[in-house]
């Protein structure tokens, strides 16, 4: 009996050791072994990872997992930057970091700081609330529709707006040159996904756009209806031109042809027969009897 409990416990000792030995990496992670807190490091000191598959280690040593897929960082909704612009416009920011771990700098991002992430979302908030204090505008073309034209008196707001793909280029600039060198990060991109203001402001705002949108429709629809009785009236014009170089041109026709008959002397004959053939076709005659010498 004891030999088989003792057999038995080597059994499960034994696959406890095997499962203990054992870690799998997934496609996509790498992997960092420390022992009793310290990381296990290449020949040169740098910092020793293990690829995707099934890889031994020691029991009494631990292995942390790092993504090396992209990741994000949302900050909306309840995490949404809340900041005030230069004229003091308070304003709410729903942004989105696009960031990968760096390989090479792995060592950084795993034992720089004891919450990265934390830490890395808490600069960028406090570097975006700095570049948006301090927007400018750059001269930009001239809006083409009412929803590109932000009126002036949406102020900071507008000029925020206008300025969203300078604002990010330039944040993210500075993130990979700075949070990125020192964390052990690349940054693939800043999206600033939404910028909302004060309710307020924004009732303001959708009044003003509404009221340029109606105007711009009535402006439009008036300019197409004048357009279109120019062109009727040009229609009508060059219509009774046509009508009235008809008529001239059939008066000039029979002008011609009278005075042919009269050099032929047969115009009294025609106007005779002319006026049989009207006579013949008429209902009704009136008859105008003109005594000689009455009044």
């Amino acid at each position: 009996m004891l030999i088989s409990g003792l057999i038995l416990g080597l059994v499960l000792a034994a696959a406890w050791s095997f499962r203990a030995s054992g870690v799998r990496v997934p496609e996509g992670h790498v992997a960092v072994v420390t022992r009793f807190g310290a990381a296990e490091r290449a020949p040169g000191g740098a910092l020793a990872t293990r690829g995707p598959g099934l890889h031994f280690k020691w029991p009494w040593e631990r292995v942390v997992l790092v993504s090396m897929m992209e990741q994000k960082i949302e900050l909306a909704g309840e995490g949404a930057i809340r900041t005030m612009a230069a004229d003091g416009t308070s304003l709410r920011l729903d942004a989105a970091l696009r960031y990968q771990p760096n390989r090479a700098r792995l060592d950084q991002f795993l034992f720089g700081l004891k919450r990265p992430l934390e830490h890395i979302s808490t600069l960028f908030t406090c570097l975006l609330r700095n570049e948006l204090a301090n927007v400018q505008a750059s001269p930009t073309p001239a809006a083409h529709s009412v929803a590109e034209a932000l009126p002036q008196e949406a102020g900071s707001y507008a000029l925020i707006r206008r300025e969203r793909g300078l604002l990010s280029t330039r944040i993210a600039d500075f993130c990979q040159a700075r949070i990125g060198s020192e964390h052990g990060v690349d940054f693939n991109a800043v999206d600033l996904t939404d910028i909302l203001p004060p309710d307020e402001l924004r009732d303001a705002l959708n009044a003003v756009m509404q009221a340029r949108s109606a105007a711009e429709a009535h402006h439009y629809r008036s300019e197409s209806e004048c357009r279109q009785q120019v062109l009727e009236a040009r229609q009508g014009v060059a219509i009774a031109t046509a009508r009235a170089q008809a008529a001239a041109d059939e008066l000039t026709t029979l002008g011609k042809a009278l005075a042919q008959l009269q050099q032929k002397q047969v115009l009294g004959d025609y106007v005779r027969r002319r006026k049989a053939e009207v006579l013949a076709e008429s209902r009704l005659l009136y008859v105008n009897d003109v005594k000689e010498g009455a009044r």
